[in-house]
């Protein structure tokens, strides 16, 4: 959903090929983790390289964990499952997602009883030393829109371009392994993809990419920030679309350009405060957009999927799901994250599931909580700007540093 560039630290790095920097410098633009195992996200998909260090994690107790005892596991277990048909291939979580599966429908004592056993709780602190963070939310919204294009609907969601290049940096440098590069080729060299403006002033650019139009501007730009979507088709139908690429320019946050600017103040800038802004300045509103260069290409997912993709490659849970740094924590990973409900000091206490990741979510204790589909998860999502702390469950045996276990 919202990205940023990694070319600093390419160019800070001493054992990397004066190559690799000069890729960086060539494309001006941004590496990226590849896709989801299954179409789409939600998506938020793109991280820096992994140093300096963006976290540690302190061992804790379960005691340290508020309201550890008093929380439903059920919906987390739920989706902990979801993340077992991933981490079950992997190291150390073998060992607990097999036993996992096994259990047949535990209530919440054998749960909490279980994660006490195979795992262990690690507190989440920031590169400053800090133990609070940025919580936001995000969510699936829903457009209404067209196949074809018509003067009610003539905004287009556009498939991945044929001549986007990605370059996956990974296939020469392991160290590098999920990072990519994305340009095009100009001749025979290697230059920066189109930006959003350049995109918006010529639809020309790519003509027969389109997989549907939409009415709204606005709308559609946030179905880029929150990576996934659904879109209400004239005939009735129910069109699901997912993130499938991005052009490789860094996410900038149009509320931080507004509140920059004088023209919101910072308690109004949501995702509510930047729509009723555009209503207000529809001469103002497609520069506006365009300050932020990233774009976000999509695909139109299968019917009859039970939530939107994260970057796991497994469908998110309301409001168990978690967007996460993944230098930080592990993707799949069981989290305990205390923040409060939005716009309250109302305790927001339970334990999630780290299953997808983001450009704008970087950083140890930084998350954005996934709130599901329809108005009232809108609604929460929008106006959610709490702080919070975060604890990881790893598995016994993990031996605490600077780098998450996969």
């Amino acid at each position: 959903m919202k990205h940023y560039s990694i070319c600093y630290s390419m160019k800070n790095q001493s054992n990397l090929p004066a190559l690799l920097a000069a890729l960086c410098l060539l494309l001006g633009a941004c590496a990226t983790p590849s896709p989801p195992v299954i179409p789409g996200k939600s998506i938020k998909p793109e991280i820096a390289l992994p140093t300096p260090p963006v976290a540690t994690l302190k061992a804790a107790g379960w005691h340290d964990l508020p309201d550890w005892s008093r929380d439903d596991m059920q919906p987390a277990w739920h989706a902990f499952l979801k993340s077992c048909t991933v981490l079950k291939n992997r190291p150390l979580w073998a060992d607990i997602c097999i036993p996992a599966a096994t259990m047949q429908d535990p209530d919440n004592t054998e749960i909490k009883n279980f994660f006490e056993s195979y795992l262990l709780p690690y507190q989440v602190i920031n590169a400053d030393g800090g133990n609070e963070g940025l919580i936001t939310g995000y969510y699936e919204p829903l457009l209404k829109g067209s196949r074809k294009p018509s003067e009610r609907y003539r905004y287009p969601v556009f498939a991945t371009p044929d001549d986007l290049l990605v370059i996956d940096l990974g296939t020469v440098y392991p160290e590098l392994k999920t990072m990519r590069l994305r340009g095009r080729l100009q001749g025979k060299k290697i230059v920066p993809y189109y930006s959003r403006a350049e995109i918006d002033d010529n639809p020309a650019l790519l003509r027969g990419r389109e997989l549907a139009w939409t009415g709204d501007v606005v709308e559609l730009f946030f179905l880029q920030i929150q990576g996934s979507g659904r879109i209400q088709l004239e005939n009735g139908e129910m069109m699901r679309v997912g993130y499938a690429e991005q052009n490789g320019h860094p996410y900038k946050s149009i509320g931080k350009i507004l509140v920059e600017r004088g023209d919101m103040p910072l308690e109004k800038a949501s995702m509510q405060g930047i729509k009723t802004w555009g209503k207000e300045n529809p001469d103002k509103l497609n520069r506006l957009l365009q300050q932020n260069a990233s774009f976000v290409f999509f695909r139109e997912l299968p019917a009859g999927l039970a939530g939107p993709p994260g970057s796991l490659g497994v469908p998110l849970t309301a409001e168990r799901s978690l967007a996460v740094d993944p230098r930080a924590i592990p993707q799949g990973a069981p989290v305990f994250l205390a923040t409060t409900w939005p716009d309250s000091d109302r305790p927001l206490h339970r334990l999630m599931v780290a299953q997808d990741t983001g450009g704008a979510i970087k950083g140890g204790v930084r998350a954005d909580f996934f709130w599901g589909f329809g108005p009232k998860a809108e609604n929460q999502a929008g106006k959610m700007k709490q702080r919070g702390k975060m604890w990881v469950l790893l598995p016994q045996g993990y031996v605490p540093g600077y780098t998450a276990p996969e």
